[in-house]
């Protein structure tokens, strides 16, 4: 008698699937609160402080601000899910050594995450773009791309996660993470002023962290706009991506096996 085993995209499409359904459950509750937050930056800093604010690279700066907001709303998303969700995971109900138990393996198992991770990007960073574009801060239809745009940044950004998770051994230590990396990375990648304005050391920073090349990448598809840098930001996304997620794989193998 033969015996039935998944191949390997089966088997990471079923993690994804498992998170998928949890996360569907309570959909509610775990959707609206991240929804909200961004909505409430626009409407302070983007529509409150941008009647004050002359336009920036000749946008509004709602608009401006708007556009980033999608990428940094994928990142926190995934942030959070492969952070305090990975951990909660792993420590407290030891769902990937239940995993481990079937045909699913380690790479597979966190693969999934990661996957999961950008699929909530493309979600959030969805639900911004219907929101702006309520707002009538959307010029160019090829901002329909921009979801697609949020899915690698909440890829990224899960891998990166997943490396800090795999390090971690207690859940509050993840707050020098979000406060002393996520924060200053939302600051400096170009959502609320130019990249180009900031002091020298910085803009050298900004022009590699991959939330800046995001952020760069979702306003030209909003706006419509596009120049040379352009080629730079898909270039080094398309380098960042595979190394942080053989990195983060590694990494909380090495974090299972201990």
């Amino acid at each position: 008698m033969s015996i039935y085993v998944p191949t390997y995209i089966n088997r990471v499409i079923s993690v994804w699937m498992r998170h998928r359904k949890c996360y569907f459950k309570n959909l509610l509750a775990n959707g609206f609160p991240p929804f909200l937050e961004p909505l409430f930056f626009l409407a302070a800093i983007g529509i409150g402080l941008g009647k004050h604010i002359d336009d920036i690279m000749g946008i509004k700066y709602s608009k401006y601000v708007a556009s980033g907001l999608l990428a940094s709303t994928a990142m926190f998303t995934a942030t959070f899910e492969l952070t305090y969700g990975t951990f909660i995971r792993m420590h407290y109900e030891k769902i990937y050594y239940a995993m481990l138990c079937t045909p699913v393996g380690v790479a597979e198992a966190f693969l999934g995450e990661i996957l999961w991770a950008g699929t909530k990007g493309f979600m959030f960073s969805s639900a911004v773009l219907i929101t702006i574009t309520m707002f009538g801060l959307v010029d160019s239809f090829w901002a329909l791309l921009t979801p697609f745009v949020g899915f690698v940044a909440g890829s990224i950004y899960g891998a990166m996660a997943l490396i800090v998770t795999s390090y971690v051994k207690d859940i509050n230590n993840f707050n020098f993470y979000i406060t002393g990396c996520c924060t200053p990375m939302f600051f400096l990648s170009g959502i609320v002023l130019p990249v180009d304005e900031l002091p020298g050391i910085l803009k050298k920073i900004a022009v590699f962290i991959p939330l800046t090349n995001c952020v760069n990448l979702m306003r030209a598809l909003i706006i419509g706009k596009f120049d040379q840098g352009l080629v730079f930001d898909v270039a080094w996304i398309a380098v960042c991506l595979p190394v942080l997620v053989i990195v983060s794989i590694c990494c909380i193998r090495k974090r299972l096996i201990i």
